[in-house]
């Protein structure tokens, strides 16, 4: 058998992780027909295929499940090498993935992405934005190096960092503006449109309305806040969103934004990484600069 390459394993990765040779190939920032020579050369290589490929799908064969698991552990270690080196350095440097969910990336990363890039110059940000359950399943194997997500996460391998509560406003038509806001138990009664199932905010609602995620509803799910908010505006329902997305999600909307009665629904955003980075000297200081992100864009939506 031939040497492998760590260049083969990353590109076997991204096809075993998109499930497709063109967004791996998008990825990878190649081209299609060159990941699909790598890949051959490395089946051939092992005297092994590593895909099942048809016209719609490629997934891995037996032996590639158990390649990937050891795939997966060596370019581990070659990341954790690389964080070391930064770790060794004076101040964060080079390549930092980070993870975000969608119910906040709109809102907050223009600012963590600028304020990281004036704390750390030489910080190569590297932004993936996905639902919690992907950026935790990534973050465990390595291929990410923090997240920031909606806690608790509870997952024991993981360090979790606080950084600032929010709570929830309700959103409804202009109509009814000026009509009390509803409690818990009337909300449970009108048309209540939901981010679709993955979303941590669409547990954290329900949680809120005492309503059982697996129960049916007489509501419609969206796949983002904006289409919430969009919804609503024809009259469709009403919907629960964060306070950081109001601003934005609302300015083209004919909508109406209320608070709730104390005790308000609220979420509490942290960042997370795993306890055996290399990074986890640096990490703090990252996660400082999102809280103070978030501080800044609070400060100036109540100022405006």
């Amino acid at each position: 058998m031939k040497n492998l390459t760590i260049r083969q394993l990353r590109y076997f990765e991204a096809v075993a992780q998109e499930g497709h040779f063109g967004r791996a190939a998008d990825l990878c920032a190649i081209s299609q027909p060159a990941i699909s020579v790598q890949i051959k050369e490395l089946e051939q290589s092992l005297g092994m295929a590593l895909f099942e490929r048809s016209a719609r799908l490629v997934r891995l064969t037996p032996f590639g499940e158990v390649f990937a698991t050891r795939a997966r552990k060596i370019l581990q270690s070659v990341d954790d090498l690389g964080d070391l080196s930064r770790a060794a350095q004076d101040g964060l440097a080079g390549k930092l993935r980070l993870g975000i969910i969608p119910t906040i990336a709109p809102y907050l990363l223009p600012r963590i992405v600028g304020n990281l890039g004036l704390s750390f110059p030489d910080l190569d940000l590297h932004v993936r934005e996905t639902l919690t359950d992907k950026l935790i399943a990534e973050l465990v194997d390595g291929r990410l190096d923090a997240a920031i997500v909606a806690l608790p996460i509870s997952e024991p391998s993981l360090t979790e960092w606080p950084l600032f509560s929010e709570n929830f406003v309700l959103v409804r038509s202009l109509a009814d503006q000026h009509k009390s806001v509803p409690d818990t138990a009337s909300l449970r009664e009108m048309r209540l449109l939901l981010l679709e199932e993955g979303h941590c905010f669409r547990d954290q609602a329900l949680s809120f309305c005492n309503l059982r995620p697996n129960l049916p509803r007489d509501g419609m799910d969206g796949s983002s806040l904006s289409t919430l908010v969009q919804m609503v505006g024809t009259g469709l329902g009403v919907t629960l969103i964060p306070e950081m997305a109001v601003a934005l999600e609302t300015r083209s909307a004919d909508v109406a934004v209320a608070r709730f009665a104390a005790p308000e629904p609220a979420r509490t955003i942290g960042m997370v990484w795993r306890k055996t980075s290399p990074l986890v000297d640096q990490l703090p200081q990252v996660a400082e600069v999102v809280r103070a992100s978030a501080d800044a864009m609070r400060d100036g939506q109540d100022q405006g």
